[in-house]
């Protein structure tokens, strides 16, 4: 599975939703609906940065490294 955005955990945990984080961050829905929904193929670090300032938290909060491969 590799890096999994946990977008929609965050923005629950601090009562915002879509169409606010998007005006906040300057960011489309459109765009921001591709990271929530674990579609993006990457992510620009000033958004990333102003993600995290509109939801105050911590990169780490929003990206997770899932391992999904078998152990031998």
């Amino acid at each position: 599975m590799g890096i999994v955005v946990n977008l929609d955990v965050m923005m629950a945990k601090r009562k915002m939703g879509l169409t606010e984080l998007a005006d906040k961050v300057d960011i489309t829905m459109a765009n921001l609906s591709i990271l929530k929904n674990n579609k993006a193929k990457a992510v620009r670090f000033t958004t990333l940065e102003a993600i995290c300032e509109a939801l105050d938290c911590q990169p780490g909060d929003i990206l997770e490294y899932v391992d999904d491969k078998p152990k031998p």
